[in-house]
């Protein structure tokens, strides 16, 4: 345990993050709002109160791990290093402090314009029939377990259930900071191998699914969709349900002609609520192509490693003849399969960061 290495990492993240600068914007901002006629811009208003709030945050929680850490000294020197039970409290707290350091550190990395945002997960079963449509509702438990572990709030956008078992795809909305900034890592094709369920004679089967996320699109940014570009349909939902989505035709289903972009929503009773949900979709989506189109202007090759990506096989899920999950990007693996397809992919998440960020 060596206490000056987490002096050092500190001081170099309060460099990073520009703590002190930020605190005299903190200030600044805060004279700001004091002004009587702040809230005669009511867009603005809001607008630099939300800066605030953010910076208040930001400051308060580096400053936390800066106290703790001086608190951790104080106490380094008051315990008794022979006795067990006082250096197991020290070897906890200093733990806690690396762990605190080691996730500023990780969200560092998250500097994409839309890292913070909101995810918004989609995933499709492919190759493998039916063990390829349970494979893809194994895999959205997976991500919601992850998202529940990280306090992250889940709703259900768009599910289409498979005839006989599992999905066929479902797209969910991830709800917290650095949703989208960390769930990118999981784009790509997802390759699972097993004794399927669904042999009589309990062979080996190999089936894939996979994954795409775009961020969730604050209202602010602006995003031109006409209506005259748009072709809605409206269908009846399908699988169970009762009988008001049965007879109702409450699915919507809305083409962006230009760009041939296909978003549904069938989660919802309410054919509004369907048709906003599609909306919101549809405007993320169309934020990720431009993004992409500005992307291959400026960089063709960095555009084509980006398109590439959907298409190729990140990671391996095996449950026979052995026990293995493992990053074909990273290299990074685990024998503990149930504990990762309980939502313990962070650790794959993080590595991936650290990975592109050496590359």
């Amino acid at each position: 345990m060596d206490i000056s290495k987490l002096f050092k990492k500190a001081q170099s993240l309060e460099s990073l993050l520009q703590i002190h600068e930020k605190q005299k914007k903190y200030k600044e901002l805060s004279l700001l709002i004091e002004n009587p006629d702040f809230w005669n811009n009511q867009k603005n208003a809001t607008e630099i109160q939300k800066e605030k709030a953010i910076l208040e945050k930001e400051v308060e929680r580096f400053l936390k791990i800066k106290q703790d850490i001086n608190d951790y000294l104080e106490l380094s020197k008051l315990i008794d290093a022979t006795k067990r039970d006082e250096l197991s409290q020290l070897v906890s707290e200093f733990k806690k402090l690396e762990y605190k350091l080691h996730q500023i550190e990780i969200e560092q990395m998250l500097s994409g314009a839309t890292d913070k945002n909101n995810a918004i997960l989609s995933i499709n079963s492919g190759q493998g029939g039916i063990d390829s449509q349970d494979f893809a509702e194994i895999l959205l438990r997976m991500y919601t377990r992850y998202a529940e572990r990280h306090g992250y709030s889940v709703e259900l956008m768009e599910f289409l259930p498979g005839e006989e078992a599992g999905i066929k795809n479902a797209t969910i909305l991830i709800t917290g900071k650095f949703a989208y900034g960390y769930l990118k890592a999981e784009i790509g094709v997802h390759r699972l191998v097993r004794i399927s369920p669904f042999d009589s004679n309990s062979r080996r089967h190999t089936s894939f699914c996979s994954i795409w996320a775009i961020p969730e699109i604050e209202d602010s940014i602006e995003i031109e969709i006409r209506p005259e570009d748009l072709r809605i349909d409206t269908f009846k939902s399908g699988g169970a349900g009762g009988q008001h989505v049965n007879k109702t035709e409450s699915a919507i289903r809305i083409t962006h002609i230009p760009t041939n972009t296909v978003v549904a929503c069938q989660s919802e009773r309410s054919q509004i609520k369907n048709r906003s949900t599609a909306m919101k979709i549809l405007r993320s989506r169309l934020y990720d192509l431009e993004v992409k189109k500005r992307l291959a202007n400026k960089n063709k090759a960095e555009a084509e490693k980006m398109e590439a990506s959907f298409g190729s096989q990140i990671r391996n899920y095996v449950l026979a003849p052995y026990r293995l999950v493992k990053d074909l990007r990273t290299h990074h693996e685990t024998g503990n399969v149930d504990a990762v397809l309980d939502g313990d992919i962070h650790q794959f998440i993080e590595m991936y960061l650290i990975y592109k960020k050496r590359n």
